[in-house]
C-alpha cells in the first residue's frame, strides 16, 4: 500500500511539473504574440508617417515597415526578470552625401544610447548608495565617479544592432535616420566593469561595499 501511495504521489508531482512547464510555455507564447501585435501596429503607423515625410530604404534592405517592426519588437521585449532586453535610441543627420550623413547619424544614435544607459545606471547606483552605510565622503566619491561614466561607456561599447535605417533627400543633401539597439545585459556588464575599476581607487571602498553599490 505504501509503495502504491508513493508511486501515486510521484505521478501527481510529475503531472504538476508538466502542467507548470506547459503554462509557462503558453504564457511565453502569448507574450510573444502580444509583443508582435503591438510592434506590427506601431510599425505600420510609423512607416506611413515616415513615407509621407519622404523617407525611403536602400535597395536590398528590408522594407521600411519590416525594419520598424523589428525595432518596436526590440523595444517591447523583456527578459525572464521582466526587464527590457534592449536599449533603443535613434539618430538623425544631414550630409552632402548619404555616406557622410549615415556615419553621423550612427554616431548620434550611439551617443543617445550611452545617455540612456548612463541614466539607468545612475538611478540604480543612487538607490544602492541610499541602501548602504557609506560615509558622506564615499557617497560623494561614487557620485563623482558617475560623472565620468558616460564618456568611458561610449568608448567601451561594443557592436550595436541596427534596427532601422532610412534616408530622404533634403534639397541637395541627404538625411539619414537610424534606430540602434544595445543589449541591456551587455550594457550592465560593461557598466559594472567600468565602475568597479573606478570605485577600487576610492579610499575606504572595499570589495564588499563596491559589490553592494554594483548590485544590479
Amino acid at each position: 500500500m505504501k509503495k502504491f501511495k508513493l508511486i501515486y504521489l510521484m505521478s501527481v508531482v510529475a503531472l504538476l511539473a508538466v502542467s507548470v512547464v506547459q503554462v509557462q510555455a503558453q504564457s511565453t507564447k502569448d507574450l510573444k504574440k502580444e509583443i508582435k501585435s503591438k510592434a506590427t501596429k506601431e510599425a505600420r503607423k510609423e512607416a506611413k508617417s515616415l513615407e509621407k515625410q519622404g523617407y525611403h530604404v536602400n535597395p536590398g534592405q528590408l522594407p521600411m515597415e519590416k525594419q520598424l517592426e523589428r525595432s518596436w519588437m526590440m523595444a517591447y521585449e523583456i527578459d525572464d526578470n521582466g526587464q527590457k532586453k534592449y536599449f533603443i535610441a535613434d539618430g538623425t543627420s544631414v550630409g552632402e552625401t548619404q555616406t557622410a550623413a549615415k556615419l553621423q547619424a550612427y554616431e548620434v544614435a550611439k551617443i543617445n544610447l550611452a545617455g540612456q544607459i548612463e541614466t539607468e545606471i545612475a538611478g540604480l547606483v543612487t538607490t544602492n548608495i541610499g541602501n548602504q552605510q557609506l560615509s558622506s565622503e564615499e557617497a560623494a566619491s561614487v557620485t563623482q565617479t558617475m560623472g565620468q561614466f558616460k564618456s568611458k561607456l561610449n568608448q567601451k561599447m561594443g557592436r550595436t544592432l541596427t534596427a532601422f535605417e532610412a534616408y530622404k533627400s533634403v534639397g541637395k543633401n541627404t538625411e539619414v535616420r537610424v534606430n540602434l539597439a544595445y543589449s541591456t545585459e551587455e550594457a550592465l556588464k560593461i557598466a559594472k566593469d567600468i565602475l568597479r575599476e573606478d570605485l577600487q581607487k576610492i579610499s575606504g571602498m572595499d570589495e564588499k561595499k563596491i559589490s553592494k553599490v554594483l548590485e544590479f
